[in-house]
């Protein structure tokens, strides 16, 4: 891949996020003297007092942001706000709109030019994302708030499931008001549906199927029929069962959640599916946003957010194309090697239907999976010394994708852990279709999502000391996705994937998030239908049909969010291979890890200024 290709350009000043002041810059035609040490100190001074002021600020916006979003508090291990949802109103949204711009004037009223290195970074990673956050306010709308992957239908039982602990009466209290509070919540969760679609912004027909049965999921069971407890109930007494109560103060609060269950949350829910089916009524199967009113100016701003580069829907597709082309090369000489004889389609054909390469479809063959995956992670645990200076504190843990969701959710993903330590990461293993799991594929799969993938790089960035919280709670789609491809390959180089089916499946994923940079600007720039999409999955990779249609249906529903990471991982391979011409003998793959990791996640041009300051301190 020809460097320019990737080149960043996204604002001059970011391009010197990472840059010390060159001497002709600090000085002019009338004052070229050498400063005296007492005018050092004083520069010295002022830049340490602008450099916290400017950090205190940071922390400060960053902490109102929060308080703001009780979501969020749950999510970062706090207690506070415990029995609320996040406000979805409009107002709420325009009153988040002028908070933007009041903090935009408070960032930019600081000296820039008296901040020290890490805090200019910081500065102007604020600067960029509160001018984005106030220029994407018109796209606001621009999305399905329900859909297949994600919205407030599913993360309401996700979130009390997984996220809201209960080690007090209290707390659980707060869950039972959760419960009541959904009333509210989806009430303006219709309101805000009911506003895309006078704007004519309504998902393709295939989303409601998924969404209306999962709505209807979380409503089986006890208190809302006979039979077993629903998915919430059973959720509830399992928490309160640990409360170190009385039976009958245990026997109270059981009762008041079911009430609350069928008294708030089930009238709510049914309200939502029933605006749903008459939604699903007036959807088209229209799947790009090239549909929507100026689709094509909101998808380019997509890409631009996603990727943090200026390339264009056009060059990604093509940059895709190579990349397929390049694998499919790679998966010949693999074919080869375990001598089979056929084409490379037939060779798909026979990896995605010969039952050696997947366990199988029961609870047993569900059990090794996720006992395997665990052994994997492990293994690569006692490796890491091999690649990393800096390791994270915090577990790592495997779980199955709960029955609720999975049928919907994608193949597999990470949840951070709890920034106290209260919580490990979770890699999720989507087990719903055991011929979408190929055992050819679980190490890379692991690696991703787990080690040395995500859970590296955000329990890392979440211990991170001496960088502003909204560094380490932040993200850039393609720098972190970039990171979790890219720490599938890192494995092979210290002796991993030594089975050739295994390095099959590692660049079977690579090849899969190729075709994404094809099929994602196919979809919204060239107007391919669903069905084109997942032909051309078929039709170029081994995985399963089912893999292909969810593939598909996100692309749909998440525009430009998956060409992330083919785009990261290639800047980051680049920037690496730069490193390691420059360096030579000095080059400690380690570092270069410490580099990238260490910073927080930040936008690819940055990333690649940090590189650039790496290599000059050690020519």
């Amino acid at each position: 891949m020809k460097k320019s290709l990737l080149a960043i350009t996204i604002t001059t000043l970011l391009l010197s996020a990472c840059s010390e002041p060159s001497a002709s810059n600090a000085s002019n035609a009338s004052a070229k003297q050498t400063p005296s040490a007492t005018q050092k100190a004083i520069n010295k001074e002022d830049i340490t007092v602008e450099s916290a002021k400017a950090n205190q600020l940071f922390e400060d916006i960053f902490n109102a942001m929060v308080k703001r979003n009780p979501m969020m508090q749950t999510y970062l291990g706090m207690k506070t706000d415990y029995d609320k949802w996040n406000d979805l109103s409009e107002e709420h949204m325009v009153k988040e709109l002028e908070i933007a711009k009041k903090d935009l004037a408070k960032v930019k009223a600081l000296d820039e030019t008296k901040l020290d290195a890490q805090t200019k970074v910081s500065y102007q990673l604020l600067v960029q994302k509160l001018q984005n956050q106030i220029d994407d306010f018109k796209w606001r709308h621009y999305n399905y708030p329900v859909n297949q992957m994600r919205g407030i239908h599913s993360q309401v039982p996700a979130f009390l499931i997984n996220q809201h602990t209960i080690a007090s009466e209290q707390q659980a209290k707060d869950y039972i008001a959760r419960l009541k509070n959904t009333q509210l919540l989806i009430a303006q969760l219709i309101e805000q549906l009911k506003i895309r679609e006078k704007e004519g912004i309504i998902a393709p027909k295939f989303v409601f199927t998924h969404v209306i049965r999962d709505s209807k999921n979380i409503l089986q069971g006890a208190p809302f029929s006979t039979g077993s407890d629903s998915t919430l109930l059973a959720d509830f007494k399992k928490k309160v069962s640990k409360l170190s109560l009385s039976d009958d103060k245990k026997a109270q609060l059981i009762k008041q959640a079911e009430q609350a269950l069928t008294t708030y949350l089930k009238p709510a829910y049914d309200d939502l599916i029933a605006y749903l089916v008459t939604l699903q009524a007036k959807a088209d199967t229209k799947d790009g946003v090239w549909k929507l009113p100026k689709g094509d100016e909101f998808y380019k701003n997509a890409l631009k957010r996603t990727t943090t580069t200026d390339l264009s829907a056009e060059e990604i597709h093509q940059i895709g194309l190579k990349e397929v082309e390049r694998i499919h090369n790679e998966m010949r000489k693999i074919k080869e090697a375990v001598h089979f004889e056929g084409s490379l389609q037939e060779f798909f054909t026979f990896m995605r239907e010969d039952p050696q390469f997947y366990y199988n479809d029961d609870e047993a063959g569900r059990t090794r999976y996720l006992k395997e995956a665990t052994a994997l992670i492990d293994e690569m645990k006692g490796r890491l010394d091999a690649l990393f200076l800096t390791k994270p504190k915090a577990d790592l843990i495997v779980k199955r994708v709960e029955a609720f969701r999975e049928k919907s959710a994608g193949k597999a993903f990470y949840q951070q852990p709890a920034p106290d330590g209260s919580r490990p990461g979770t890699y999720y293993a989507n087990l719903y279709d055991m011929k979408a799991m190929p055992i050819y594929q679980m190490a890379a799969l692991a690696y991703h999502e787990g080690i040395p993938g995500h859970h590296m790089q955000i329990a890392i960035k979440q211990e991170l000391e001496g960088i502003p919280k909204f560094r380490k709670f932040g993200s850039y789609t393609a720098y972190t996705e970039g990171w979790g491809l890219y720490s599938e390959k890192i494995p092979k180089e210290i002796g991993f994937y030594q089975d050739p089916y295994s390095d099959f499946g590692r660049l079977a994923m690579e090849l899969w998030r190729a075709c994404r940079l094809v099929v994602d600007t196919g979809i919204h720039t060239k107007k391919w239908t669903r069905e084109q999409g997942i032909d051309f999955y078929v039709n170029n990779t081994p995985n399963a049909k089912s893999d292909a249609v969810k593939m598909v249906e996100r692309h749909i529903v998440m525009p430009s969010q998956a060409t992330a990471y083919k785009i990261g991982m290639i800047k980051i391979l680049e920037l690496r291979e730069q490193a390691k011409q420059v360096l030579g003998d000095k080059f400690d793959i380690r570092e270069f890890h410490d580099v990238v990791l260490k910073n927080g996640p930040v936008p690819l041009n940055v990333l690649e200024n940090m590189v650039n300051n790496y290599i000059k301190t050690k020519v």
